[in-house]
């Protein structure tokens, strides 16, 4: 722009690329001269074709944008072919060929209907059935082998997973009518019990989607893709009421008493998600989503929330897991506060215990809210090694919570001195008394 619009260099031996426009788009045309005007646009200069949320870098911030005549053309048998030279790509990058819909979403965005690309070394072909703003976009990818690594870790972890969470299920229900504990023991056993009973559901959910999502009818595949993303709000809702009762227990643990208290955290932990999952489903969210590689071949398809909601993804789940890991890590940051204060207050029995309750909580806290935060982490598509941690620790999640039950919880003497609830009163009933 600071130079305005210029002819380029013939003699300039850097590829910069071609243009291919069949001869149906100059037949359709309705007189014998017409105007064709190319523009190639460089987005530093500009304020346009900005997408909200895009994962994709522009290729050299260009833009090419392509008219003939006074209207429109689309529906092309013959397609446009444009080349974009770029050389060796980075690894992790895939190319994809898209256009500027001005109707996407709220500003517009990019799309790739009507569109294929054709990858190269060197360049990349895209062929498009209409005439409007081009460009290409470099996406980080999977590579085929990661992606298939993936994907059997995800699925044999989520088999194992279930496995244990059935495990834990019965043992909860083992303790809760094999024993005679208090009512906040059986409260805290209850709340596990469907915190371990959501992640369940979630990860039959995801072997379910795995299997049937390739073949599935749009009309199944939008329930699965809907269930799905209950499950994993089931889950993300149970791990704040995890927290919100860690706060209550060891904050108002004296004199508490909230009538039908499980209940009522039972009908917010299952039926919260199923407001969120009903609106996102009357805005018509979900369907098939294709996980591609890096040449843009599609190698698994779920039925889950489409790229053409990704808004839905980013507050649904990003947006609401985040608030509660942030809750869940300002409650732990109390728990070891407090528990510090009682080490200091008191010696000996007291001060283990206390340490003890410290402990208690961090153990708590990894297993409800730190492995999810992994996802974070994982920007894009192209961080490899946390995308294994992240599928291998959330999937070995059943494991480390019945571990962590059998430890707590199971009564090695009559008086369960391993209980959360038992420790955290004897110390504050210690602490008070000494006020």
């Amino acid at each position: 722009p600071p130079q305005g619009p210029r002819v380029m260099n013939m003699t300039d031996k850097r590829k910069t690329g071609n243009i291919h426009l069949p001869k149906e788009i100059f037949q359709s045309l309705s007189s014998l001269a017409a105007r064709l005007v190319v523009m190639v646009l460089n987005l530093r200069y500009f304020g346009m074709f900005k997408e909200v949320n895009q994962t994709g870098q522009v290729l050299d911030d260009m833009v090419v944008g392509i008219t003939v005549g006074e209207t429109g053309i689309s529906g092309l048998q013959d397609p446009v072919k444009l080349s974009f030279a770029h050389g060796q790509l980075p690894h992790g990058l895939t190319p994809q060929c898209v256009f500027w819909d001005a109707t996407k979403g709220l500003v517009g965005g990019w799309s790739s209907s009507g569109c294929t690309t054709q990858p190269g070394d060197e360049e990349t072909v895209c062929s498009c059935d209409h005439l409007t703003f081009f460009t290409l976009l470099l996406n980080p990818a999977l590579d085929e082998a990661t992606a298939q690594h993936l994907l059997a870790v995800a699925s044999a972890g989520c088999g194992v997973a279930t496995a244990f969470s059935i495990l834990t299920i019965a043992f909860c229900l083992f303790l809760r009518c094999g024993f005679r504990f208090e009512e906040s023991l059986r409260i805290n056993l209850g709340l596990h019990l469907n915190l371990v009973g959501s992640l369940f559901l979630l990860n039959l959910a995801f072997l379910l989607n795995s299997r049937l999502a390739a073949g599935s009818q749009p009309g199944t595949c939008k329930v699965l893709g809907a269930f799905t993303h209950y499950c994993l709000l089931c889950c993300f809702t149970w791990m704040a009421l995890e927290g919100c009762h860690l706060y209550l227990l060891f904050v108002k643990v004296l004199g508490t008493y909230i009538h039908h208290y499980l209940v009522k955290l039972c009908l917010l932990g299952w039926g919260f998600p199923v407001l969120v999952v009903g609106v996102a489903g009357l805005i018509g969210s979900y369907g098939k989503y294709s996980i591609q590689t890096l040449d843009h071949q599609p190698i698994a398809y779920l039925c889950w929330i489409t790229s053409k909601h990704l808004l839905v993804h980013y507050i649904t789940n990003c947006g609401y897991f985040g608030l509660i890991f942030l809750f869940n890590m300002a409650v732990f940051a109390v728990v070891i506060h407090k528990s510090c204060y009682l080490q200091g207050t008191g010696a000996g029995q007291q001060g283990r215990k206390a340490w003890k309750v410290a402990l208690v909580a961090a153990g708590l806290f990894c297993l409800l809210g730190a492995t999810w935060a992994l996802a974070f982490l994982t920007h894009g598509t192209s961080s490899g090694p946390m995308l294994y941690l992240f599928t291998i620790l959330n999937s070995l999640q059943g494991i480390f919570i019945l571990i962590w039950l059998v430890v707590l919880y199971y009564p090695k003497t009559k008086e369960t001195t391993g209980s959360l609830s038992n420790i955290i009163r004897h110390d504050k009933a210690t602490t008070v008394s000494q006020g």
